[in-house]
């Protein structure tokens, strides 16, 4: 992905905070969640079309492909399954799965520099975690979409709800990681990967629900990577002086720009694709460790985490002078049996 405006990113004031919302924050796969809710054998339905995209995505991208366009490949039939605005705010509301400590940390964090949420989860997911955390939505970036703006026919309804029952019914589909092209798959795989390429390019194209599928823009790399330069743009702080955690796929982009500009780039718990662009690998079931790490940086910069981190004990965190007493009693208090791992990245020693 090229961007533009990067040249632009280079005056700065102070310091921001830029946080992946799903996992460092949240441990909810909204998708999947409401697919389980809200259709008969949902998880089915989900799990085929998780592996339709993610092989679509293989072919398409060389690294460029969407990640999370299966959020938009559910819209319809979960439209069709009487899934509307007010439907997704309550359920995202009673199902909130936070990540221990993450709400100490959002609002620790939001006293220290300007902060962001970036998230891959629809608006109703995230407007709703950001009102029982107390975070601002307008510094807040997702994926939008209106539930509502689409109006279904009982004939429409009827017709989507028996594709998901075939869809259901097709045989388990196993998405090798080796294979790119529908020909590498087994032979009843790519059976399966032709019906589901037949529904979502010729038979329900036309349908008015499918403007959920078009129309939406699921936020994936090249979205969250845009959306840290407008960040940039917006608070003229540059990438030097910006920390960025993310987990998977989706902030890949976003973990590089920031690596690349000089700042601080962190997986936390996350996969290899993220853990590969990240500088510090975080480990851990609390987000305690965000709150520390955010603290020395802002005190005294990237520098002043990685001697953290290389020497990540009580006695040298205590010591240090980058961390709050308060922050220090906390993380003996959450990990009394030893602290998380935290770690620089090595590449040689990422686990794929």
């Amino acid at each position: 992905m090229d961007f533009e405006g990067l040249e632009e990113v280079v005056a700065y004031e102070g310091k921001q905070f830029v946080i992946a919302l799903d996992g460092p924050i949240t441990t909810n796969d909204v998708a999947l969640q409401l697919c389980e809710n809200f259709i008969t054998d949902g998880a089915q339905l989900y799990a085929k079309l998780y592996a339709y995209d993610a092989l679509v995505s293989k072919k398409r991208r060389s690294h460029k492909s969407k990640v999370g366009s299966r959020q938009q490949l559910i819209l319809p039939f979960l439209r069709a399954y009487g899934v509307n605005d007010s439907k997704m705010h309550e359920f995202s509301r009673s199902h909130i799965k936070m990540t221990p400590g993450a709400a100490k940390t959002m609002r620790f964090v939001q006293e220290l520099m300007a902060s962001f949420v970036v998230s891959s989860s629809y608006e109703h997911h995230v407007s709703e975690v950001c009102d029982l955390i107390g975070f601002p939505y307008e510094n807040a970036y997702c994926t939008k979409l209106s539930m509502d703006a689409v109006q279904m026919d009982d004939w429409e309804a009827d017709l989507l709800k028996n594709y998901a029952r075939e869809v259901i019914s097709l045989p388990p589909f196993d998405i090798r990681v080796e294979a790119r092209e529908p020909a590498e798959l087994d032979p009843r795989d790519q059976i399966t990967f032709g019906r589901l390429d037949d529904i979502f390019t010729k038979e329900i194209s036309d349908l008015n629900a499918f403007r959920l599928v078009t129309e939406v823009n699921s936020t994936g790399a090249d979205e969250k990577a845009a959306d840290l330069l407008d960040i940039c743009k917006k608070t003229s702080v540059g990438l030097e002086d910006t920390i960025y955690i993310g987990s998977d796929g989706t902030d890949v982009l976003a973990l590089q720009l920031v690596k690349r500009g000089g700042g601080l780039s962190i997986a936390f718990n996350g996969n290899a694709e993220a853990t590969k662009e990240a500088i510090v690998k975080v480990v851990s079931e609390n987000s305690v460790v965000i709150s520390v790490v955010t603290e020395a940086f802002y005190k005294s910069g990237k520098d002043a985490v990685m001697s953290l981190v290389d020497d990540w004990t009580i006695k040298h965190v205590q010591g240090s002078g980058f961390v709050h007493d308060y922050l220090v009693r906390e993380l003996s208090r959450v990990f009394p049996a030893g602290l998380p791992k935290v770690e620089r990245v090595r590449t040689n020693q990422i686990d794929m």
